[in-house]
Protein backbone atom coordinates (compact mmCIF):
# COMPACT_ATOMS: atom_id res chain seq x y z
CA UNK A 1 0.00 0.00 0.00
CA UNK A 2 1.47 3.25 -0.82
CA UNK A 3 -0.76 5.10 2.45
CA UNK A 4 1.71 7.09 4.94
CA UNK A 5 2.26 4.94 8.33
CA UNK A 6 1.49 7.00 11.21
CA UNK A 7 1.68 5.07 14.48
CA UNK A 8 2.86 5.82 18.54
CA UNK A 9 5.40 3.69 18.63
CA UNK A 10 4.84 0.41 17.65
CA UNK A 11 1.23 0.24 18.30
CA UNK A 12 -1.35 -0.11 16.01
CA UNK A 13 -3.90 3.19 16.75
CA UNK A 14 -7.11 1.15 15.75
CA UNK A 15 -5.85 -2.60 16.31
CA UNK A 16 -8.74 -4.31 16.71
CA UNK A 17 -10.93 -1.84 15.71
CA UNK A 18 -14.02 -2.39 12.62
CA UNK A 19 -14.48 1.15 10.87
CA UNK A 20 -17.14 1.81 8.39
CA UNK A 21 -16.34 4.80 6.03
CA UNK A 22 -18.90 6.04 3.54
CA UNK A 23 -17.92 8.01 0.12
CA UNK A 24 -14.41 5.92 0.66
CA UNK A 25 -13.92 5.08 -3.21
CA UNK A 26 -12.01 8.23 -3.83
CA UNK A 27 -10.86 11.30 -2.38
CA UNK A 28 -10.99 11.87 1.65
CA UNK A 29 -13.03 8.69 2.35
CA UNK A 30 -10.51 6.85 0.38
CA UNK A 31 -7.37 8.19 1.83
CA UNK A 32 -8.93 7.75 5.43
CA UNK A 33 -9.55 3.73 4.81
CA UNK A 34 -6.14 3.31 3.38
CA UNK A 35 -4.78 4.90 6.53
CA UNK A 36 -7.15 3.20 8.85
CA UNK A 37 -6.51 -0.25 7.51
CA UNK A 38 -2.23 0.86 8.12
CA UNK A 39 -3.19 1.52 11.56
CA UNK A 40 -4.76 -1.98 12.03
CA UNK A 41 -8.59 -1.51 11.28
CA UNK A 42 -10.53 -3.89 9.04
CA UNK A 43 -12.84 -1.42 6.85
CA UNK A 44 -16.35 -1.36 5.28
CA UNK A 45 -15.80 0.61 2.35
CA UNK A 46 -18.95 2.38 1.11
CA UNK A 47 -20.02 3.72 -2.73
CA UNK A 48 -22.81 4.67 -4.81
CA UNK A 49 -22.18 1.64 -6.89
CA UNK A 50 -19.23 -0.68 -6.79
CA UNK A 51 -16.96 -0.80 -10.38
CA UNK A 52 -13.29 -1.28 -11.22
CA UNK A 53 -12.32 1.01 -9.02
CA UNK A 54 -13.61 -0.21 -5.93
CA UNK A 55 -12.16 -3.47 -7.05
CA UNK A 56 -9.03 -2.29 -7.65
CA UNK A 57 -9.43 -0.29 -3.85
CA UNK A 58 -10.04 -4.07 -1.99
CA UNK A 59 -7.23 -5.66 -3.84
CA UNK A 60 -4.91 -3.13 -2.75
CA UNK A 61 -5.61 -3.00 1.03
CA UNK A 62 -6.62 -6.64 1.24
CA UNK A 63 -9.33 -8.67 1.25
CA UNK A 64 -8.86 -9.76 4.61
CA UNK A 65 -8.80 -5.89 5.84
CA UNK A 66 -11.20 -4.83 3.64
CA UNK A 67 -15.17 -5.15 2.32
CA UNK A 68 -16.83 -3.10 -0.17
CA UNK A 69 -20.65 -2.49 -0.45
CA UNK A 70 -22.30 -0.67 -2.57
CA UNK A 71 -25.63 1.86 -0.94
CA UNK A 72 -26.76 4.68 -1.24
CA UNK A 73 -26.62 6.70 1.62
CA UNK A 74 -30.10 8.04 1.33
CA UNK A 75 -31.97 4.87 1.71
CA UNK A 76 -31.99 3.80 5.20
CA UNK A 77 -32.88 0.00 4.53
CA UNK A 78 -29.79 -0.24 2.67
CA UNK A 79 -27.99 1.42 4.97
CA UNK A 80 -29.06 -1.56 7.57
CA UNK A 81 -28.30 -3.73 5.78
CA UNK A 82 -24.90 -2.29 4.82
CA UNK A 83 -23.96 -2.34 8.44
CA UNK A 84 -24.91 -5.67 8.93
CA UNK A 85 -22.93 -7.27 6.23
CA UNK A 86 -19.95 -5.45 7.41
CA UNK A 87 -20.55 -6.70 11.43
CA UNK A 88 -21.26 -10.12 10.26
CA UNK A 89 -17.69 -10.26 8.33
CA UNK A 90 -15.59 -8.30 10.87
CA UNK A 91 -17.68 -7.93 14.13
CA UNK A 92 -19.12 -5.25 15.72
CA UNK A 93 -18.96 -1.65 14.22
CA UNK A 94 -17.01 0.72 16.94
CA UNK A 95 -15.95 3.59 14.59
CA UNK A 96 -18.08 5.30 11.56
CA UNK A 97 -16.75 8.23 9.29
CA UNK A 98 -19.98 9.76 7.33
CA UNK A 99 -17.94 11.01 4.71
CA UNK A 100 -20.62 10.34 1.89
CA UNK A 101 -22.18 13.87 0.36
CA UNK A 102 -23.15 15.79 -2.67
CA UNK A 103 -22.83 19.03 -3.77
CA UNK A 104 -25.62 20.98 -4.44
CA UNK A 105 -24.36 24.82 -5.30
CA UNK A 106 -27.40 27.44 -6.45
CA UNK A 107 -29.45 30.65 -6.13
CA UNK A 108 -31.97 29.99 -3.61
CA UNK A 109 -34.71 31.22 -6.12
CA UNK A 110 -32.89 29.19 -9.11
CA UNK A 111 -32.60 26.02 -7.11
CA UNK A 112 -35.16 23.18 -7.65
CA UNK A 113 -36.88 21.19 -5.06
CA UNK A 114 -34.88 18.43 -6.24
CA UNK A 115 -31.97 19.38 -5.71
CA UNK A 116 -32.77 20.55 -2.01
CA UNK A 117 -34.05 17.23 -1.09
CA UNK A 118 -31.64 15.04 -2.59
CA UNK A 119 -28.78 17.50 -0.75
CA UNK A 120 -30.70 16.86 2.47
CA UNK A 121 -31.40 13.35 1.90
CA UNK A 122 -27.55 12.55 1.18
CA UNK A 123 -25.71 14.60 3.37
CA UNK A 124 -28.21 15.04 6.52
CA UNK A 125 -30.37 11.98 6.62
CA UNK A 126 -27.46 10.26 5.05
CA UNK A 127 -25.16 10.46 8.11
CA UNK A 128 -28.43 10.24 10.52
CA UNK A 129 -29.02 6.59 8.86
CA UNK A 130 -25.84 5.26 9.29
CA UNK A 131 -25.73 6.66 12.96
CA UNK A 132 -28.90 4.88 13.49
CA UNK A 133 -27.02 2.12 11.84
CA UNK A 134 -24.55 1.60 14.29
CA UNK A 135 -25.40 3.09 17.35
CA UNK A 136 -27.04 0.03 19.09
CA UNK A 137 -24.25 -1.93 18.02
CA UNK A 138 -21.63 0.37 20.18
CA UNK A 139 -24.21 1.11 22.91
CA UNK A 140 -24.16 -2.37 23.47
CA UNK A 141 -20.70 -2.90 23.04
CA UNK A 142 -19.65 -0.20 25.61
CA UNK A 143 -18.90 2.69 23.44
CA UNK A 144 -17.60 3.85 20.03
CA UNK A 145 -16.60 6.95 17.43
CA UNK A 146 -18.87 8.64 14.93
CA UNK A 147 -16.84 11.30 13.01
CA UNK A 148 -19.00 13.48 10.66
CA UNK A 149 -17.27 14.96 7.49
CA UNK A 150 -18.89 18.24 7.61
CA UNK A 151 -16.94 21.57 5.75
CA UNK A 152 -16.13 24.57 6.35
CA UNK A 153 -19.45 25.55 4.17
CA UNK A 154 -21.00 24.65 7.24
CA UNK A 155 -18.91 27.93 9.13
CA UNK A 156 -19.04 30.24 6.26
CA UNK A 157 -21.02 31.31 3.73
CA UNK A 158 -20.49 31.65 -0.27
CA UNK A 159 -23.29 33.21 -2.13
CA UNK A 160 -24.64 31.15 -4.82
CA UNK A 161 -23.66 28.14 -3.24
CA UNK A 162 -26.63 27.06 -1.73
CA UNK A 163 -28.44 24.59 -0.03
CA UNK A 164 -25.02 23.11 0.73
CA UNK A 165 -23.61 25.23 3.40
CA UNK A 166 -27.47 25.24 5.45
CA UNK A 167 -26.78 20.78 5.13
CA UNK A 168 -23.35 21.36 6.52
CA UNK A 169 -24.82 23.92 9.42
CA UNK A 170 -27.42 20.71 10.14
CA UNK A 171 -24.64 18.06 10.19
CA UNK A 172 -22.84 19.72 12.37
CA UNK A 173 -25.72 20.63 14.58
CA UNK A 174 -26.06 17.10 14.79
CA UNK A 175 -22.98 15.91 15.21
CA UNK A 176 -23.21 18.59 18.97
CA UNK A 177 -26.59 17.01 19.70
CA UNK A 178 -25.80 12.93 19.55
CA UNK A 179 -22.41 13.85 21.00
CA UNK A 180 -24.71 14.95 24.43
CA UNK A 181 -27.21 12.53 24.15
CA UNK A 182 -24.53 9.69 23.79
CA UNK A 183 -21.67 10.44 25.96
CA UNK A 184 -22.38 9.08 29.47
CA UNK A 185 -22.20 5.58 27.15
CA UNK A 186 -18.98 5.88 25.93
CA UNK A 187 -19.62 7.48 22.06
CA UNK A 188 -18.23 10.09 20.74
CA UNK A 189 -19.35 12.13 18.19
CA UNK A 190 -17.35 14.85 16.71
CA UNK A 191 -16.82 16.03 12.97
CA UNK A 192 -14.69 17.36 11.06
CA UNK A 193 -14.57 20.60 8.16
CA UNK A 194 -12.59 20.53 5.07
CA UNK A 195 -11.70 23.33 3.38
CA UNK A 196 -10.33 23.15 0.20
CA UNK A 197 -8.58 19.67 -0.39
CA UNK A 198 -7.09 17.84 -3.63
CA UNK A 199 -9.56 15.84 -4.07
CA UNK A 200 -10.32 13.82 -7.33
CA UNK A 201 -13.40 16.18 -8.14
CA UNK A 202 -11.62 19.38 -6.96
CA UNK A 203 -8.16 18.26 -9.18
CA UNK A 204 -10.31 18.13 -12.26
CA UNK A 205 -12.32 21.30 -11.45
CA UNK A 206 -8.64 23.35 -10.99
CA UNK A 207 -7.30 21.21 -14.41
CA UNK A 208 -9.78 22.55 -16.50
CA UNK A 209 -9.73 25.98 -15.22
CA UNK A 210 -7.42 28.91 -16.25
CA UNK A 211 -4.35 29.10 -14.55
CA UNK A 212 -4.88 32.12 -12.29
CA UNK A 213 -8.16 30.71 -11.48
CA UNK A 214 -6.12 27.72 -9.14
CA UNK A 215 -3.71 30.21 -8.15
CA UNK A 216 -5.79 32.71 -6.95
CA UNK A 217 -7.22 29.52 -4.30
CA UNK A 218 -3.56 29.04 -3.57
CA UNK A 219 -3.08 32.85 -2.60
CA UNK A 220 -6.18 32.63 -0.63
CA UNK A 221 -4.67 30.47 1.35
CA UNK A 222 -2.10 31.27 4.64
CA UNK A 223 -0.24 28.26 3.71
CA UNK A 224 0.13 28.93 0.57
CA UNK A 225 -0.99 26.06 -0.76
CA UNK A 226 -3.97 23.35 -1.48
CA UNK A 227 -4.80 20.60 1.22
CA UNK A 228 -4.27 16.95 0.86
CA UNK A 229 -6.84 13.88 1.82
CA UNK A 230 -4.33 12.39 3.46
CA UNK A 231 -4.01 15.73 5.89
CA UNK A 232 -7.32 14.98 6.62
CA UNK A 233 -7.42 11.29 7.21
CA UNK A 234 -4.90 12.09 9.71
CA UNK A 235 -7.48 13.95 11.81
CA UNK A 236 -9.94 11.38 11.30
CA UNK A 237 -7.23 9.24 12.70
CA UNK A 238 -7.08 11.11 15.88
CA UNK A 239 -10.70 11.55 16.45
CA UNK A 240 -12.02 7.76 15.68
CA UNK A 241 -8.60 6.58 17.78
CA UNK A 242 -8.65 6.12 21.99
CA UNK A 243 -6.28 9.31 21.77
CA UNK A 244 -9.28 11.30 21.52
CA UNK A 245 -11.45 9.76 24.52
CA UNK A 246 -12.11 13.27 26.12
CA UNK A 247 -12.65 14.82 22.61
CA UNK A 248 -16.47 14.98 21.82
CA UNK A 249 -19.34 17.02 20.30
CA UNK A 250 -16.74 19.40 18.67
CA UNK A 251 -16.15 20.30 15.04
CA UNK A 252 -12.66 20.65 13.66
CA UNK A 253 -12.01 23.18 11.23
CA UNK A 254 -8.94 21.61 8.25
CA UNK A 255 -8.97 24.60 5.99
CA UNK A 256 -5.19 26.21 6.60
CA UNK A 257 -6.38 28.93 8.41
CA UNK A 258 -8.55 30.62 5.54
CA UNK A 259 -11.65 30.60 7.08
CA UNK A 260 -10.52 33.23 9.96
CA UNK A 261 -9.05 35.45 7.38
CA UNK A 262 -10.82 38.92 6.30
CA UNK A 263 -11.63 38.95 3.08
CA UNK A 264 -12.46 42.26 0.95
Amino acid sequence: MNSERSTVGSRLRLQGKVALVTGSSQGIGKAIARLFVVEGAKVILNGLTADAASDALIAELGEDNALYIAADIADEAAVQAMAARGAERFGPINVIINNADIDVFAEPLEMTSAQWQRCFAVDVDGALHCCRAVLPGMLAGGGGSIVNVASVHGHRIIPNAFPYPVAKHALIGMTKALGIQYAAHNVRVNSISPGLILSERVVQWLDGAPPEVRQRQIDLLPPKRIGEPIEVAYTALFLASDEARFINATDILIDGGRSQLYHE
